[in-house]
């Protein structure tokens, strides 16, 4: 082949490359607006709680749409494998439930859906996946985040590994029946379990119709000069790095089973010779009798997000093919690594995955300047909790998880933390509810819903304020709030000078209008006339201060977001004028002054 040749053929295969991973993409995209569109629980069609991807018959991750990062990155392809384990002979129209944290799902709440991709010769291409947070999974509680259950029995939640719900497109009525006799709102799930159904066997569809219109063979070198050409864009990225070694600490709030709290050590090393990164999980204490254990696909996607949310470098591919530059070092009956049964993993995709994503974000900081992240918020507030009653107009009951006020994001080098986050694992791609809508699917009223005051992570980039939410109850309901809330006592921290985020916090409501401060972790019961007061965590700040552009100091204080206090002794920020006939304004040279002397 002459030179001429090979060089028009490198950019024809680049381009081919970019078509078909878009339609890839795309693929994914329509799973999600199938679910999204279709679902009946509030959880998936308002706050967006699930992701779709398409894995290769080798079970590595290949395109996933704007799926949530704890739902996507590990753990498709360890659930992948245990489908083929149990079952060597996979068929067309074959489909399995799947949501076992000992085989790689998250928690037992994200019920996957899992449906080989078999072309006409009986040859399995790819696998598609859906994993959809449900409203109820049979736990012994009305709630999805059991985080005081000691253990995976008193979690109580309907487990199922790889089990085969569809032959030949004809549902498996055995398993059907366990899910409509255990969960709390067999209607609500079967309507979602459609909806995820309707989703795989969409990917299904396209992907067969893909493989029919370009070849499997093409199709297979594409998915390898996928994977090579994100292992390099991955390994480019981490040779911009200075190379470094570090370990930080961060620590989960005293928990019912953890009176101590949980602390959390993360080692993360770079060496930007090699272009590869390390994560160190090991030096950290045994699974404890609680919620909050990691399951392994949540231990090694939680450090994988802290990773690219550091590299600040969106053109690396979230694959298979850039996961092979980062090595995340797990043990077994760790609480942040490989848990043992019957450890209960209930709270595995949030709480203490965020404890290990933040760190790892927060330690690239330190290495590399001009890199990483704050930490952000902690989750799980009242307003992010579980509600259940009987409705008492229809007189059916009512189980599902809420997003009314939840912020969190932090502080990066380039940009102040992001609102809407709610936390590491989500990557703001879950969305607050609508007021109206919560309210016309539920027995509730939100009486506010508001941001508060110098709650933010002060910074040169600031994290994101707390948000303050109130809700109850209507007239002639009693309602159940169930919660998991971190960051009461242990805040987001700052990077690179950064200050911290505001602390969550909950208060009840009493009939006189009196509060009463709530636990972190609680099942409360709300009567008529009775509400609950949720405050979100704040997200850490990242830099100092004091070098925040004045104008962006302003701007907060002219949204209220920080007070004339706060903009003057964090922020060096001098201002002349009043608020009250609109002559505030920036007193440049008493903040150089104030600058000066910090």
């Amino acid at each position: 082949m002459s030179i001429i040749s090979k060089t028009v053929e490198a950019p024809a295969k680049g381009v081919r490359m970019a078509i078909i991973s878009n339609r890839m993409e795309g693929i994914a995209r329509k799973m999600q607006n199938t679910l999204f569109r279709t679902a009946r629980s509030g959880v998936l069609n308002t706050a967006h709680d699930f992701s779709c991807v398409i894995l290769t018959a080798d079970c590595e991750l290949l395109a996933s749409a704007e799926s949530l990062p704890i739902h996507t990155l590990i753990g498709p392809d360890i659930m992948c494998q245990y489908v083929k384990k149990y079952h060597p002979v996979l068929k067309a129209g074959d489909c399995f439930l799947h949501n076992s944290p000992y085989e790689g799902d998250s928690h037992a709440a994200d019920h996957c859906l899992i449906v080989p991709v078999v072309d006409e010769e009986g040859i399995t291409r790819f696998f598609v996946l859906a994993k959809a947070h449900q409203a109820d999974c049979g736990n012994s509680k009305p709630t999805t985040y059991m985080g005081d259950a000691s253990d995976v029995y008193n979690e109580g939640a309907l487990i199922f590994s790889a089990a085969k719900i569809q032959s030949g497109y004809e549902d498996n009525q055995d398993l059907i029946r366990m899910c409509r006799a255990r969960i709390r709102v067999s209607e609500q799930w079967w309507g979602d379990y459609l909806a995820t159904l309707g989703a795989v066997r969409i990917g299904e569809r396209e992907l067969l119709a893909l493989g029919k219109e370009i070849g499997w063979d093409t199709l297979k070198d594409y998915a390898e000069s996928w994977f090579a050409y994100s292992e390099d864009k991955m390994a480019q990225a981490i040779s911009r790095l200075p190379s470094g070694k570090v370990t930080v600490h961060s620590a989960h709030d005293p928990f019912p089973g953890v009176p101590n709290g949980i602390p959390v050590n993360v080692t993360l090393e770079i060496d930007a010779t090699a272009g590869r990164i390390t994560v160190d999980l090991t030096d950290n204490i045994d699974c404890q009798p609680s919620g909050l254990n990691l399951s392994e696909g949540c231990a090694r996607t939680s450090a994988m997000i802290g990773i690219y949310n550091g590299l600040l470098d969106h053109s690396v591919p979230p694959n298979a093919g850039s996961f092979r530059r980062v090595e995340v070092k797990l043990r077994e009956n760790c609480v942040v690594g490989i848990p043992r049964h019957p450890a209960s993993c209930s709270v595995a995709t949030t709480n203490l995955a965020d404890r290990v994503s933040s760190p790892v974000q927060r330690a690239m900081a330190e290495i590399a300047s001009g890199y990483g992240m704050a930490e952000v918020g902690s989750i799980m507030p009242p307003a992010m909790g579980v509600i259940s009653g009987k409705d008492p107009k229809s007189g059916e009951a009512f189980v599902n998880q809420i997003f009314l006020g939840v912020s969190g994001g932090a502080g990066t080098p380039i940009s102040d933390g992001y609102l809407t986050m709610i936390h590491t694992g989500n990557a703001g791609l879950c969305r607050q509810d609508s007021v109206e809508v919560d309210e016309l699917h539920h027995p509730l009223f939100v009486a506010s819903r508001e941001l508060v005051t110098d709650t933010e992570g002060a910074g040169r980039h600031r994290g994101a304020p707390s948000i303050r939410s109130e809700f109850g109850p209507v007239d002639g309901c009693n309602m159940t709030v169930i919660y998991t809330a971190d960051g009461t006592i242990n805040p987001a921290l700052g990077a690179a000078g950064g200050g911290p985020g505001g602390l969550s916090d909950a208060f009840k409501r009493e009939r006189d209008g009196s509060l009463t401060r709530l636990p972190g972790c609680y099942g409360l019961a709300l009567a008529p006339g009775e509400s609950v007061i949720s405050v979100s965590a704040g997200g850490g700040g990242y830099g100092d201060p004091k070098t925040r552009s004045p104008e962006a100091v302003f701007a907060d204080l002219s949204e209220g977001w920080i007070s004339v206090e706060r903009a003057r002794e964090v922020y060096g920020l001098a201002i002349t004028g009043s608020a009250e006939d609109g002559t505030l304004a920036i007193d440049i040279a008493a903040t150089e002054a104030l600058r000066a002397l910090a």
